[in-house]
């Protein structure tokens, strides 16, 4: 499946890209795009797809002002005898953002939509439409699956830098055509501004487009609102958008630094007029819920939660987790019972019974934080911690008495295909976790693979905790910390199933697609 050819399909995207030429990166750099209002509804922030499935997906837009959302699909480009959906009103209470549900859609086919945005006065008036293009999930296995996953955009200071290329990186996954793409979390820096140039390391300036909303903190709805809204200025972000389907997730920088639910800014971060983290929780909630095509976050939806599975046929299920919303407070983690943990309880029962439940070859669970890895945070005085590690390699503590329960619990339902895939650290690395390095002993094989940043700053390999018994079989890593993206140390990483020998092939990929390291899994087999 590597070799699989380019379609046409990315020729749809000319239409996207001239339906967005009202929002279009300055001549003059530092300073933000800005839209040329014309009578009709316009999408210059272009579309998006999410959560696609066998048989559905999500359709996002946003417009410059009120309108009624409308898709049609095709199997073809020309959008003969197209299928008509009615979406949503788009109205300031979403911040002009709307998703329509796509249901029915044929299993395993390229679909080309295009989204109109009408006049609510006059539906005769519309906007230029703008399309893009998907596959919906195989329901044979032959046909094989790839997909794509990295995290942390825009953190650290380091934003679309127009001289740099912008956010480049998505052009180059672009180029492997990948069924979809799995955002592992930090998709934006509410907490971190963005200013119009930083000094790099050889004397050189990086610029930034800048915008008034990314020039704080975000506090406001308002605030976090336009921190999503940055992004979409990258020319290159809003073509992959066009092209990939995504599955997103969300890690800590979506709100604010290493947060935690009922946390308290301290007084010493003078940034914050809002002093209450779940506050500032609800309002990044609302707008990631804006702002990205989720399923189980649409208006009317039965869980209204970030924590779901997506099939994507009889090779592969993707469970989203979420180690940010149902934690328990940041400490010293060498607590000896630990019952609500990284995941919360409700969770962790609810990612047993679907990983017990699933019927396909691979199982990838989709965590925004890393096992193994150490990722400390700062204590009053003490050494706290972000992750589920503690740097202690003796049996389970804290947070990994719920990793230790999950782990225990695979290995005796005789689960096989089991897969971690995470972001978070900024470098990317490849950790073979066995019971006869470990302390905790009783679970079996697996793999855990880490890549990131998009664009951020990138920082040096974790530390590793031996509880269990991770061999860091690859990691390449910056010596400094956030080195720009100027300075390279960006990665994704690949996923590709083969439809026939059900083999997973795992890369790690530099910000240009160089492939880094390379490890073939086979299905079924313990222990590799």
């Amino acid at each position: 499946m590597s070799d699989r050819p380019l379609p046409a399909r990315r020729s749809v995207l000319r239409g996207s890209l001239a339906a967005s030429a009202a929002l279009t990166l300055p001549t003059a750099l530092g300073a933000a795009p800005a839209f040329a209002r014309s009578g009709r509804p316009a999408a210059g922030w272009g579309v998006q797809t999410g959560d696609v499935t066998a048989n559905s997906g999500l359709v996002w837009v946003r417009s410059d002002r009120p309108a009624r959302m409308i898709v049609e699909t095709s199997a073809t480009e020309s959008f003969r005898n197209p299928r008509r959906w009615q979406g949503p009103l788009l109205d300031a209470g979403t911040d002009f953002t709307g998703t329509t549900r796509l249901r029915g859609l044929p299993a395993g086919e390229q679909i080309h939509y295009r989204v109109l945005l009408a006049d609510p006065d006059d539906p005769r008036r519309t906007g230029e439409p703008v399309t893009g293009t998907f596959r919906t999930a195989p329901v044979r296995r032959r046909d094989g699956v790839r997909f794509l996953w990295s995290g942390d955009l825009a953190g650290q200071g380091w934003g679309i830098n127009p001289e740099f290329g912008g956010y480049r990186i998505y052009d180059a996954m672009a180029r492997l055509d990948p069924d979809f793409f799995l955002l592992s979390g930090d998709s934006i820096y509410a907490d971190g501004p963005i200013a119009a140039t930083a000094a790099l390391p050889d004397g050189s300036t990086w610029r930034n487009v800048t915008t008034e909303e990314k020039s704080k903190v975000a506090e406001t709805l308002a605030e976090f609102r336009g921190n999503f809204r940055y992004n979409l200025l990258d020319e290159n972000l809003r073509r992959f958008n066009a092209q990939v389907p995504t599955i997103v997730q969300w890690d800590d920088h979506e709100v604010r630094n290493n947060w935690y639910p009922g946390q308290t800014v301290p007084d010493s971060d003078t940034r914050y007029t809002e002093r209450s983290v779940d506050v500032l929780t609800s309002r990044a909630l609302r707008a990631f819920s804006e702002y990205y095509p989720v399923s189980t976050l649409r208006p009317g939806a039965d869980e209204g939660r970030l924590y779901r599975v997506l099939r994507q046929g009889p090779l592969l299920d993707v469970f989203v987790v979420d180690m940010r919303t149902y934690r328990n407070a940041n400490s010293t983690d060498d607590q000896t019972v630990d019952p609500q943990g990284i995941l919360g309880r409700e969770q962790l029962e609810w990612l047993k019974r679907e990983l017990s439940r699933s019927r396909a070859v691979w199982k990838v669970i989709a965590a925004d934080m890393p096992i193994g890895l150490v990722v400390p945070d700062g204590g009053e005085g003490k050494r706290h911690f972000e992750a589920i590690a503690q740097g202690d390699p003796g049996a389970p503590l804290g947070r990994e008495l719920q990793i230790a329960e999950l782990l225990r619990f695979v290995k005796h339902r005789r689960i096989t295909g089991t897969v971690w895939l995470t972001a978070d650290v900024h470098h990317t690395s490849a950790q073979h976790y066995q019971p006869s390095r470990a302390a905790f002993a009783d679970f079996e094989p697996f793999w855990e693979f880490v890549s990131g940043p998009l664009n951020a700053g990138a920082f040096p390999a974790s530390a590793l905790d031996g509880t269990f018994g991770p061999e860091r079989v690859f990691v390449k890593a910056p010596t400094a910390s956030n080195v720009s993206p100027a300075g390279g140390y960006q990665f994704f990483g690949e996923v590709d199933i083969d439809g026939d020998s059900g083999e997973m092939t795992v890369r790690l990929r530099e910000q240009d697609g160089t492939v880094l390291f390379t490890k073939v899994l086979q299905p079924g087999l313990v222990g590799q």
